[in-house]
């Protein structure tokens, strides 16, 4: 499975970006993770295959609302009240084991896309 992420841009602090990402088959669990200059990457939202159950980081919740369209094989992450320590690049993975919940490990998922950058300016 291949994944292409897209919509990463400049935003300014208080605004709203929608990130894509297009799977080029069928995938379960999905998620976003994000990796600052530096830092480790970290898991941002993720949300299994019939698209029922969500997982967000608290640092997120209430701003960000991921979503999939499975006939379009492709996951959202709708990002609003953007703050400067959003600034990341985003990667989107999916996960090829079915789960009841969506997992937050890193190392559970098997493919990974090429990563988008989202800047947040003050």
């Amino acid at each position: 499975v291949q994944l292409q992420a897209s919509g990463g841009g400049l935003a300014q602090a208080g605004g709203s970006l929608r990130l894509s990402c297009a799977a080029s088959g069928r995938t379960s669990t999905m998620g976003w993770f994000r990796q600052a200059p530096g830092k480790e990457r970290d898991f941002v939202a993720a949300i299994t295959m019939s698209g029922g159950r969500t997982k967000y980081v608290d640092s997120v919740k209430g701003r960000f609302a991921i979503s999939r369209e499975n006939a379009k094989n492709t996951v959202y992450l709708q990002m609003n009240s953007l703050k400067p320590e959003d600034t990341a690049v985003y990667y989107c993975a999916a996960d090829s084991s079915i789960r009841y919940l969506p997992t937050t490990d890193v190392y559970e998922y098997d493919y990974w896309g090429q990563g988008t950058l989202v800047t947040v300016s003050s």
